[in-house]
């Protein structure tokens, strides 16, 4: 739709037009958490180590089910930042398993796009028609590590421990999705070593319950690819 038209439709929507752009460029950045050196715990079930390349995004965060207008429901989680104009910012579900989405009423136009609008407050929906729907809903914005088609990431999950023996599981991450090849569950046995490694990470375990893990970084994985 040109300019011309959408302009046509303002008096209708009230809310003015906008037309989305993708011109928003997120920065990557090396992550390896926790540091060499550092005591850490983790909970069953929690990342232990964690090293990999990400994209750093700026993102609308919503902690609440939102209604946008009558006929726009947007669901609690991450919205990524796709563009930016002289005064709108504009921003699309990001990906599982902490990106939000959109659901619309039956009979409303498709929508195109999130927007946050420098002129008023709140979150607005742009239509296929390049109409503008904006209600005044709570939102952050932040920034927001993901992955994308160019990341990588490797992490250690503590599993729990049966009698002096604890599992470790390893997983890896590509593309946005686990690789099941490349995920893999080790025992070790800490009456022989307190010293555990995986893929050239090594831990010192300094406490190892049912519940928890308390271990000292002393490596981190080999630098990612």
């Amino acid at each position: 739709m040109n300019t011309g038209l959408c302009l046509g439709f303002v008096v209708l929507a009230l809310s003015g037009c906008a037309i989305p752009v993708s011109n928003y460029v997120p920065t990557s950045r090396d992550i390896s958490e926790p540091p060499t050196g550092a005591v850490a715990v983790s909970n069953v079930g929690d990342e232990m180590l964690k090293q990999g390349r990400f994209s750093e995004h700026d993102a609308l965060v919503l902690s609440i089910e939102s209604k946008v207008g009558w006929s726009y429901t947007l669901s609690p989680g991450v919205y990524l930042k796709r563009g930016q104009d002289q005064e709108n910012q504009y921003f699309m579900p990001g990906p599982p398993p902490d990106g939000g989405h959109v659901d619309k009423a039956p009979l409303a136009d498709p929508w195109r796009a999130i927007a946050v609008r420098s002129s008023e407050p709140g979150a607005c929906i742009v239509t296929a028609s390049n109409l503008v729907v904006c209600s005044p809903i709570p939102y952050t914005i932040e920034k927001r590590a993901v992955l994308t088609q160019n990341s990588f990431q490797q992490t250690l999950i503590y599993s729990g421990k049966s009698g002096n023996k604890i599992n470790i599981g390893y997983r890896e991450f590509s593309n946005n999705a686990a690789r099941p090849a490349f995920s893999n569950n080790v025992e070790y046995d800490l009456s022989e070593s307190k010293l555990i490694g995986y893929k050239g990470a090594q831990l010192e375990v300094i406490e190892a319950t049912n519940q928890l893990i308390r271990y000292r970084v002393i490596r981190n994985f080999n630098a990612a690819p």
